[in-house]
């Protein structure tokens, strides 16, 4: 049985032995045939639901193959401090939550990047203490690598001047080694971990917005790094019958005793909610010049970042995670941090050889790639290990790391160079670090601008072209899911996910790329969101 038929359309379907057709028909979730409108409509009966799409552009449904989606659902709901042009701005946004919030209840925000400002300071928590005075106040950085507290915060938290820091994090202190109210890396967890959380039925509340938000975006499927709360909420999502997304979940550090106890595998699950790899962090971020470098941040000599996983232990994580079934995504910015992680991956092909495991059998990954040693330029694709990239990153960073990184920056942010070596590419937001929106990485990967600047492009040799990008945001992750046999493209026997969008993405002038209009988004023969007739 047909149950819907999508004609007059200009379908692009990323497979190369067919780009375009007009037609295509669906029946129990799957695309069943494609190709011209006539033989289409041979295929519909009485009960077959017609859409024509008046000309309409058609892709394949994108995945955000990096986010963290229990934050995106509470950032919406949070403060915005997000790329705030000065410190004044965001304290002025706490002022005016603290006078509707009720004294003793926490405030939180997420988005604050010192590096826009003026001074290029961290703040500190008298800032805060200024206008929240009785409520205890959490701002994560942009970079989700340091947080911004008040005094309440961190007297909820029992943190003090005469605490030491915990391994992988730090407690920035003034002269006199009282904390100055910015916690970086693990240090943040001191006060995070103080927060009360919402109930699971709560979160799955807040999801639903985060979801109608990623449909209208394009998005069909997201691949997320939060914590089992996430896997929790988005169960109840389907329980109520309320999932419109396909979700990927990766099992965090702290978790993996537990997932291994439990015979957790990658892949398991279904179409809709599946284990995919262990997420380990190698390293910090460049906001707070926590990503481990080899070379010192250029006018910080004795600064070369934060290791918050050393290579040894990495070994052990992804060697026992491996041998148990599943794969390893590993944070890494730095170069040094990249570097440590291919050669832990090296350490555990190794292993997998001698088990008489082949590579897509375990689908590892190096998340971000912010920038690699020249030297390693080839590893990831030689250990046929997956790029998990954010090409927005490279417009939102790029100031920030020339400054910091010089002319490191010719590897750094770089999916092109991954490409030419033959690494596959996964992309995604890192949301809600960078805005919950595929095009801006498609147009940030296809220009290398942020409204319009540099000319050219920075990096412009980094650029990839239009198909490149798209390839990013759909068969790329579905490799990384294990999905490439019916997710990433539209053919017979594929998923029925896709994006109605108003004009043709490649007849656009790339800088109308954030410009182009989602109208609809299907996910399993069903409109999750439609805007139009």
């Amino acid at each position: 049985m047909i149950h819907s038929i999508l004609l007059n359309g200009n379908i692009i379907t990323l497979d190369q032995l067919r780009p375009r057709v007009s037609a295509l028909a669906i029946s129990y979730g799957r695309v069943v045939a494609l190709g011209a409108d006539p033989e289409m409509q041979r295929l519909a009966t009485a009960n077959t639901s017609v859409v024509n799409l008046d000309g309409k552009t058609v892709i394949p449904g994108l995945t955000d193959a990096h986010l963290h989606w229990e934050a995106q659902a509470r950032s919406m709901r949070s403060v915005n401090v997000f790329e705030v042009p000065e410190k004044a701005v965001a304290v002025e946004r706490v002022r005016e939550r603290v006078s509707e919030t009720a004294a003793g209840e926490w405030i939180q925000g997420q988005g604050w990047a010192q590096d826009l400002w003026t001074d290029r300071a961290f703040p500190s928590k008298a800032d805060l203490d200024a206008v929240a005075p009785h409520h205890p106040v959490y701002l994560s950085a942009k970079s989700g690598h340091a947080a911004w507290v008040n005094s309440a915060a961190l007297k909820r938290a029992g943190v003090s001047g005469g605490d030491g820091d915990p391994e992988g994090g730090q407690i920035l202190r003034d002269s006199a080694g009282a904390p100055t109210g910015i916690l970086l890396e693990t240090a943040m967890d001191l006060v995070s971990e103080r927060i009360p959380n919402p109930t699971s039925d709560q979160l799955a509340d807040m999801m639903l917005e985060a979801q109608e938000h990623a449909l209208r975006c394009g998005i069909t499927m997201i691949h997320d790094f939060d914590e089992p709360s996430c896997l929790a909420a988005l169960q109840i999502l389907r329980e109520r019958g309320a999932l419109s997304l396909r979700v990927v979940k990766q099992v965090n550090q702290r978790w993996l005793d537990a997932a291994l106890d439990s015979g957790l595998r990658s892949g398991f699950g279904d179409d809709w909610i599946r284990i995919g790899a262990l997420k380990l962090f190698a390293d910090g971020a460049l906001g707070p010049k926590t990503a481990l470098m080899f070379e010192p941040y250029q006018g910080e000599p004795d600064n070369y970042g934060m290791a918050v996983v050393d290579k040894e232990e990495m070994i052990e994580y992804v060697s026992r995670a491996s041998a148990f079934g599943l794969p390893s995504s590993i944070h890494a910015i730095g170069d040094k941090a990249v570097h440590d992680a291919l050669d832990v991956f090296e350490t555990v092909r190794r292993e997998e050889a001698q088990r008489g495991e082949t590579p897509a059998e375990r689908r590892h990954r190096i998340e971000h790639v912010q920038i690699i040693h020249p030297q390693d330029a080839s590893r990831l694709a030689d250990l046929d290990v997956i790029a998990s990239m954010q090409p927005i990153h490279a417009t939102s960073d790029m100031i920030t790391a020339d400054r910091y990184w010089g002319e490191r920056t010719a590897y750094a942010y770089n999916p092109r160079l991954q490409l030419d070596q033959g690494a596959r590419l996964a992309f995604g937001s890192d949301a809600p670090v960078e805005p919950l929106n595929p095009f801006l990485g498609i147009h940030a990967a296809v220009t290398r601008q942020r409204d319009g600047r540099p000319s050219g492009g920075w990096h412009p040799a980094a650029r990839l072209n239009l198909r490149e990008s798209l390839l990013g945001f759909t068969q790329g992750p579905a490799y990384a899911a294990g999905m490439e046999d019916r997710l990433g493209k539209l053919d017979e026997g594929f998923l029925a996910d896709l994006v109605a969008l108003d004009r043709d993405i490649y007849q656009v002038e790339p800088e109308e790329i954030l410009e182009l209009k989602v109208l609809g988004a299907m996910v399993g023969g069903e409109w999750r969101f439609r805007d139009f007739d």
